[in-house]
């Protein structure tokens, strides 16, 4: 019996993010594990390569400028040096380092994700769905951001890891 893999059926395209249908929304704990603090950015892009072997590229983009919590002093906050540090790395970004089809409508995604001037690995198992020219993917992962160097935390209000979701929709490309 042979098994037809993502790969197989996107072998030789490409897809480049439809940045008006995709989000990038994250969630930390404040206050001890007592609150979450909810946000986005609201300007993402990115791309997914899939070549006629077996390699399979992602790339994902964030502006970090655009991020937005619905407050804007805790905003300005996060976009200064003691977090995202946008004047200096104004772009956060996940480059793939493995892509692997991991069945039932899942890949296994291995990479490197940098912001704010550091870089740490970062691996999840996002799922997609395919309906013609398009492809959507759904990304739950975890970042510690203190490996980032976001450790500003008064009196340890802050809690780590933080809760990181892609919607992404696609479009096939020519």
């Amino acid at each position: 019996m042979t098994t037809i893999t993502a790969h197989d059926r996107f072998a030789g395209t490409r897809w480049q993010l439809d940045p008006g249908s995709s989000q990038a929304e994250f969630s930390a704990r404040h206050f001890w594990g007592l609150v979450t603090v909810k946000g986005h950015f609201s300007r993402v892009n990115g791309w997914l390569a899939v070549d006629d072997h077996d390699g399979c590229e992602f790339e994902l983009t964030l502006d970090a400028a655009s991020l937005d919590t619905g407050n804007p002093r805790r905003d300005a906050h996060l976009r200064s040096a003691e977090f995202f540090d946008v004047a200096d790395h104004p772009v956060v970004r996940f480059t793939s380092t493995y892509v692997s089809d991991a069945a039932y409508g899942r890949l296994h995604v291995e990479g490197e994700l940098d912001a704010a001037g550091a870089r740490i690995p970062l691996q999840f198992q996002p799922s997609f769905t395919h309906d013609g020219d398009q492809l959507e993917l759904t990304a739950i992962t975890t970042v510690d951001q203190r490996l980032l160097g976001m450790t500003w935390s008064p009196l340890g209000m802050a809690r780590a890891p933080v809760t990181v979701t892609v919607r992404a929709r696609l479009r096939r490309t020519p």
